[in-house]
């Protein structure tokens, strides 16, 4: 009996050095926060921004507790999400109304690969609460075209395509610090058209989050981190669109301690979601 007792005193003084923790939140000042803290932040917001890591199952995970946690603060609420391009938003109100399943949603959309480990489970969430999920992005033909084009080429689009678009031409600021700091980590390939592809996309998201603003409620919107990490990209965009919104956002980082935040990883939002770096990557 009494190896046993020594045995369980020295397992559990054994895992509490480990300490094991996989992710840390801090606010905009670098101090730690509680998941509660944080959620009851976000419920005064008009619209979230919570800048992912697609490959990240911390970040998937957070994503519905924290949409979860929300709901239970305030039912007026819309989802929308980068990985759904405009044109695919009959299909997916298709599926949110059931009048199609999961297998024919992914026939006729065009689902991200991880869809069915990283984003079903939101897109059900918003469909057994009978929530909008809206499907934000430009579809990616446009994108890429603007990348090769222009933003110029996008006016000798059909009206109908250019539904799927912010309005034309879009405002953009090839001065800010995000869009230049592409330029720079590509090395100039790709040329001035590489950060205007990704203004198309900011600002085709940020359009149809103002279009679909529920009234005294709010938007959360799925996105990876660069699109509106350091207050730019969508945030930059809505705040072109509608005047004295709400917004608040979250950033993604790793590192190998999570206990501290290191300066170059911190005030990139008002939140930053801090993952350890051993965590294992989806893909």
């Amino acid at each position: 009996m009494r190896i046993l007792v020594l045995t369980f005193l020295l397992l559990n003084f054994s895992l509490q050095a480990q300490n094991l923790q996989a992710y840390q939140l801090y606010n905009a000042d670098g101090e730690k926060v509680s998941f509660a803290e944080m959620t009851a932040s976000l419920a005064e917001a008009d619209v979230v921004l919570f800048g992912e890591l697609h490959n990240n199952p911390i970040c998937h995970w957070l994503q519905f507790e924290i949409t979860q946690s929300l709901h239970q603060q305030d039912s007026n609420m819309v989802l929308g999400a980068e990985m759904f391009e405009a044109d695919n938003q009959e299909p997916l109100n298709l599926y949110l109304q059931d009048s199609i399943d999961s297998k024919g949603l992914d026939s006729l959309a065009r689902l991200w690969n991880n869809y069915k480990t990283d984003y079903k489970g939101l897109v059900d969430f918003a469909k057994g609460h009978q929530l909008p999920f809206i499907a934000t992005n430009i579809p990616r033909p446009y994108a890429r075209q603007v990348f090769k084009q222009g933003l110029e080429s996008l006016d000798t689009l059909s009206d109908s395509v250019k539904n799927w678009i912010a309005p034309l031409p879009i405002d953009y600021d090839g001065e800010l610090p995000g869009y230049k700091a592409m330029l720079e980590m590509m090395g100039g390939h790709g040329g001035e058209n590489l950060p205007k592809a990704q203004a198309i996309k900011d600002a085709t998201m940020a359009h149809f989050i103002v279009l679909n603003l529920p009234e005294d409620g709010i938007f959360i919107h799925y996105n990876g981190d660069y699109h509106s990490k350091d207050f730019e990209g969508i945030s930059w965009y809505l705040n072109q669109y509608a005047e004295d919104l709400k917004i608040m956002t979250i950033s993604t980082q790793v590192q190998d301690n999570v206990n501290e935040l290191d300066s170059a990883n911190g005030g990139h939002a008002d939140f930053t979601l801090l993952i350890d770096g051993q965590v294992t990557s989806s893909y």
